[in-house]
């Protein structure tokens, strides 16, 4: 088995700004895994707030990749992810890359797409959001409509500024029959977030995203039980593990492949959290369709789609899943993730 591990810093179409940082670039680290010529593709964008980078994944795949090759079967998933954990369980986005990579491999050995190898149904796959980064009101205002106007139904709202509610109120203005979801990057304290409910709920806001701080599970639950609206846990739910904790504080939590650790321990952060009666979304970074493809397969499973990271970037170096306006078109794809280099790509 052969492998190559490649670094991209990806421009973005427009700077993306959340609560705590505005970015440029996507900074996104891709594994391809070759045997008898069938190329599994997987790919990551690190966040700093995990404590990865793209230097620190990059620095480790080699090593990780070594136990690939030793192993040299890319269709046994639970003994190469119980070795990796093992020895690097603080470290999900370079396991991720390699988990997607493997899994595309595999699926693609097999002559199947990965929807169809999990058994899940292609017709089953909610609407993505498309998401509004922190910006000036009117500005934020002209990137919803152009949403809007280019076929999105959902937007998500990125707020955790020093004037949210102005914000908000100009893209709702601008949008007035779009759904709206709200996610504040955990920059409230539980007595901001309380306080903003009312103008929340009268912008019809659909959804409200980790509010308060992380690890602030009562805050979490103080929000949650003070407002009708569906409040999800992200930053506040990163691990299987994590679901029992924050299960009686939340209604819905934020898969990443990125933050779990690739296929496999999505699949059971998901069957936790349905175990648990709460509702799910699988999120993304903003990152190459490398990272996001093989989360779209996993969509039928959820009731929150936010997989839009890869159409924030100014150019890709892969193409995904194809879209039939703002849903992923599963059936498109023949083999695997259906991730393909993008030949027309220039660095």
């Amino acid at each position: 088995m052969n492998w190559t591990v490649r670094r991209y810093d990806l421009p973005l179409a427009t700077p993306f700004g959340i609560a705590r940082s505005t970015s440029a670039t996507s900074e996104t680290v891709v594994v391809e895994l070759e045997r008898d010529d069938v190329t599994g593709v997987g790919g990551v964008a690190p966040s700093p707030y995990y404590d990865e980078t793209a230097a620190s994944v990059a620095e480790l795949l080699p090593d990780m990749l070594a136990v690939v090759a030793d192993l040299d079967d890319p269709h046994n998933g639970q003994r190469l992810d119980r070795r990796l954990h093992e020895q690097w369980p603080a470290q999900p986005a370079a396991r991720a890359a390699v988990s997607i990579a493997r899994t595309d491999l595999a699926a693609r050995e097999l002559g199947t797409p990965l929807y169809r190898q999990l058994g899940l149904d292609p017709e089953a796959v909610p609407t993505t959001t498309y998401t509004v980064g922190i910006d000036p009101p009117e500005r934020m205002a002209e990137k919803a409509r152009a949403a809007v106007d280019a076929g999105f139904s959902h937007l998500k709202v990125k707020l955790g500024t020093d004037d949210d509610r102005t914000r908000l109120e100009a893209v709702r203005e601008a949008v007035p029959d779009a759904d709206l979801r709200v996610d504040a990057n955990a920059a409230w304290t539980p007595a901001e977030a309380v306080d903003a409910l009312g103008w929340l709920e009268t912008a019809d806001v659909s959804l409200l995203e980790q509010p308060v701080g992380a690890g602030d599970r009562e805050g979490l639950r103080r929000v949650t039980e003070a407002t009708p609206i569906p409040v999800c846990a992200d930053e506040s739910c990163v691990t299987p593990r994590d679901v029992p904790r924050v299960a009686d504080a939340c209604d819905v939590v934020n898969v990443k492949l990125v933050k779990c650790g690739g296929i496999r321990p999505a699949l059971r952060l998901l069957h936790t959290a349905d175990a648990h009666g709460l509702s799910t979304m699988l999120g993304c970074m903003v990152a190459s369709n490398a990272a996001i493809a093989a989360a779209v397969h996993l969509a039928p499973l959820v009731d929150y789609v936010d997989l839009d990271g890869a159409l924030l970037l100014d150019a890709d170096p892969y193409d995904g899943v194809r879209m039939d306006g703002d849903v992923f078109d599963l059936q498109t794809v023949e083999r695997g993730t259906g991730v393909q280099r993008n030949e027309g790509f220039t660095d």
